[in-house]
């Protein structure tokens, strides 16, 4: 999946935008004003990353913790959450090592995990559409 392809699948959500809270170079993508996914292009020079991210488009993805470390044992390409709580957010790779099925069940999952937080009134006119 390339980042033109996460990007549509990242606002197909419901009442999902983009914004850049964090300057230009991070997407941010929120539902109701709450983040779910990150895109940013890596650098390389990302501290604890090993230089993994260079050249890559990156997305920071919400998890369920025990996940989180079962994904990241599955896929060299599925990292702890770059700049966020390791514990609740995945970094995945897009280098084309993770199957298309798999990011987007993964960006599902995230999408689910935030709205799940939400008040019912949220959450209802959200999940009308899904």
């Amino acid at each position: 999946m390339n980042e033109q392809e996460v990007r549509a699948y990242l606002l197909a959500k419901p009442e999902t935008i983009k914004d850049f809270p964090f300057g230009e170079d991070v997407e941010v993508y929120k539902v109701k004003g709450k983040m779910f996914a990150t895109l940013s292009l890596g650098k390389g020079n990302e501290k604890g990353t090993d230089g993994k991210l260079e050249g890559h488009y990156c997305m920071n993805l919400k998890c369920d913790p025990e996940e989180a470390v079962m994904l990241r044992d599955i896929f060299p390409s599925v990292i702890p959450g770059y700049h966020m709580n390791r514990a609740l957010w995945n970094t995945v790779i897009l280098d084309g090592s993770v199957p298309v099925g798999e990011i987007e069940r993964m960006i599902d999952n995230s999408f689910k995990l935030v709205v799940s937080k939400m008040t019912k009134k949220d959450q209802a006119s959200i999940l009308i559409h899904l």
